[in-house]
């Protein structure tokens, strides 16, 4: 591929829900309004989990209708036209992504959330049908009113196949019946097994008989199952240690693979070519790539780790090709190729697209000779491109958030912060672009998991916060995960105080370098990050000026109670445990100690964190005479999946910082 010389050319052509669309250089920056800035940031992506079809000639993705509903669509990339053929409403059904089967059949995953009887329980189906949405089909066992539990999870694909026949080969769950009056011919099978499916006929093709014990599998992506994994249960609850077994090539024998373990060891993906295991496994407390022999040997070489952070993952195109690389992150996303190939063409594409150092291969055709490309960075929220490998052609083809495209965004710098204690904390500084950056009004910006990280790239929150004129700066505190054990250090829950203490020193580092101004400071979080954000308010009553927290755990007894009915119980208990912190590292508890106004947001359909966190947060700060708002959404998740209700959420935040901390 060196010295390959690539022509851009723009796809034209109406499009649905304004998703498809030409690129257009950044104007300068104009001066909005709230309005105007919340409208745009608070904006559902337009293109989410986009697919390419097998021969080359359209592509597949969701985007946002009205509310919380979502709608998948087809865009020919020939003429330009697309079609809406299916969507969901999204309260309480909800699409999560469509892909091909054949060039004409797709399979749609949609999942649902519903309040039974006080306990909120998830379901997923797989359905496939028509491209035009027509002879739509599930594709999991149908519900009967003789099963002898409900099914939650129906099915999931192993392997596409490379959409050769409209075949598949799932794992689906199943259940037992409990009986039937007047006939002993009962259906016993129980747990779950493989199956080759005719996304069309339903036709099946058991692959594995269903298995009580088994909770996945994985395949060499040409329809040969090799690995299975078995969770440990203690009394029927999960304990959150898996099991690994694997198949030589042409044996249905299992053997052992990885006893149980946790958090230890990961099985990636299967490289038929080699016979080989790609999996993460600890090493010095990080998480290394290792291929494994599946001849019997398990012979093991190590491919790559890094001194500072985990490796992250591998990377291959397409279904059932080769790995071409793996992934990291120290300060930015980094892929290393293996593939000389797909080296050359990344490097041809960082030259062809010099703004744009994100580079993903999404998708590609049957044959390989078409990529879908997504291409972002920090201050642009991504688009996509078709690489036809035969013609050297790269055509912008869609917008992530074309709502944006004529705002300056601001960059994203990683910096190293000192803490408390001496020890460098990294976190990313974004700073509103066009302004002297000394004595700003500033936001912390804690992220979620608490076993999670931020990510160099495009960040809707900071940017929008940017836009209105504020330095922001996302720490990964002592508890983030990413950058191995010692630095997750349990987690955020039992050691809250050195994450607090770290969140608290990126806020006194951006005063120190004269970037903010100490007295026009506020945080805000999500999830965790609005535990962390509420808890700082409560630990450094005097460091913020406002705290806005959405969907937040507010109390670790109440996080562990609410698991109760879920087979994650135990989970979730040792991952909380017990002690005085509990109590400490509630702010529920200690709501008094908060000086400064409050906002807070939730839907009341969150099975992350239960509704009643902000409620209860909301009465207790009330009580103590504290100032607060509270935002709740009906139907809603975690995430806040409506325009609407984000929109919301980022106008009540202006509000509140402009009244605070200023612009």
């Amino acid at each position: 591929m060196k010295g390959t010389k690539f022509v851009k050319s723009l796809l034209f052509g109406s499009v649905a829900m304004a998703a498809l669309c030409t690129s257009a250089a950044a104007a300068a920056q104009t001066t909005h309004t709230l309005a105007e800035d919340a409208a745009a940031f608070g904006a559902r992506e337009r293109v989410v989990a986009a697919q390419l079809s097998p021969e080359g000639s359209s592509v597949i993705y969701l985007t946002p209708a009205k509310g919380p509903s979502t709608a998948a669509v087809i865009s020919n990339l020939e003429t330009g036209k697309s079609q809406v053929f299916v969507s969901s409403d999204g309260a309480p059904q909800s699409l999560r992504w469509c892909d091909y089967s054949s060039n004409n059949r797709v399979v749609c995953r949609f999942t649902a959330t519903i309040d039974q009887t006080g306990v909120l329980t998830g379901y997923s189906r797989l359905i496939a049908m028509d491209s035009d949405g027509a002879n739509a089909k599930l594709l999991g066992q149908a519900d009967r009113y003789t099963d002898a539990a409900i099914r939650q999870f129906d099915a999931s694909i192993l392997d596409w196949r490379n959409a050769a026949d409209g075949s598949v080969l799932m794992e689906r769950e199943y259940v037992p019946e409990a009986g039937k009056i007047g006939t002993n011919i009962v259906d016993k099978r129980e747990g779950l097994g493989v199956d080759l499916v005719d996304t069309r006929t339903l036709r099946t093709t058991p692959v594995e008989l269903p298995n009580p014990r088994a909770s996945d599998y994985l395949t060499d992506g040409r329809g040969h199952v090799r690995i299975m994994a078995v969770e440990e249960e203690s009394h029927g609850m999960l304990t959150g240690r898996t099991k690994y077994y694997y198949r030589k090539a042409g044996s249905r024998d299992w053997k052992d693979l990885v006893d149980y373990q946790k958090d230890q060891y990961e099985p990636l993906g299967i490289d038929a070519d080699l016979d080989s295991l790609y999996a993460l496994k600890k090493r010095d407390g990080r998480y290394a790539l290792y291929r494994i022999k599946l001849d019997g040997s398990l012979a093991e070489t190590l491919i790559a780790d890094n001194p500072r952070v985990d490796i992250d993952d591998i990377v291959r195109v397409g279904d059932g090709l080769k790995v071409i690389g793996y992934t990291y992150e120290a300060d930015k996303p980094e892929v290393v190729y293996f593939d000389p190939e797909f080296r050359a063409l990344a490097a041809s594409l960082s030259r062809a697209l010099p703004n744009l150092p994100i580079v993903e291969f999404v998708d590609a055709t049957a044959d390989g000779n078409k990529l879908l490309i997504f291409a972002g960075s920090d201050r642009d929220p991504g688009r996509y491109y078709v690489f036809d490998r035969t013609k050297k052609t790269l055509n912008e083809a869609m917008l992530a958030r074309p709502e944006l495209e004529h705002y300056t965004l601001a960059d994203s710098k990683p910096v190293m912060i000192p803490a408390a204690d001496g020890m460098q904390i990294p976190a990313y500084l974004t700073l509103p672009p066009g302004r002297n950056p000394k004595s700003l009004p500033a936001v912390v910006l804690p992220h979620g998991g608490p076993s999670s990280r931020d990510s160099w790239g495009f960040d809707t929150l900071s940017q929008f916060l940017a836009a209105r004129g504020y330095a922001v700066i996302q720490p990964e505190y002592r508890g983030s995960a990413g950058f191995g054990e010692k630095w997750q250090n349990d987690n955020g829950f039992r050691n809250w105080r050195t994450a607090m203490s770290d969140i608290a020193s990126s806020a006194r580092w951006l005063s120190s370098q004269g970037i903010a101004d100490f007295n026009r400071i506020a945080i805000f979080g999500w999830s965790y990050g609005g535990y962390a954000a509420l808890q700082e308010a409560e630990t450094d009553p005097v460091l913020y000026k406002a705290v806005i927290a959405v969907a937040p755990v507010t109390d670790l007894q109440m996080l562990k109670d609410d698991a109760r009915d879920y087979t994650n119980h135990e989970v979730v208990e040792k991952f909380v445990g017990s002690g005085a912190y509990v109590t400490e590292g509630s702010p529920l508890r200690n709501a008094a100690a908060i000086r400064v106004p409050v906002l807070l947001a939730h839907g009341d359909m969150d099975t992350n964190v239960a509704f009643r966190h902000s409620q209860k947060m909301y009465e207790a700060l009330q009580s103590a005479g504290k100032q607060v708002e509270f935002l709740s959404f009906k139907g809603l998740d975690h995430q806040l999946q409506d325009s609407g209700a984000l929109t919301q959420v980022f106008t009540k935040m202006g509000e509140l910082l402009d009244r605070t901390i200023g612009h």
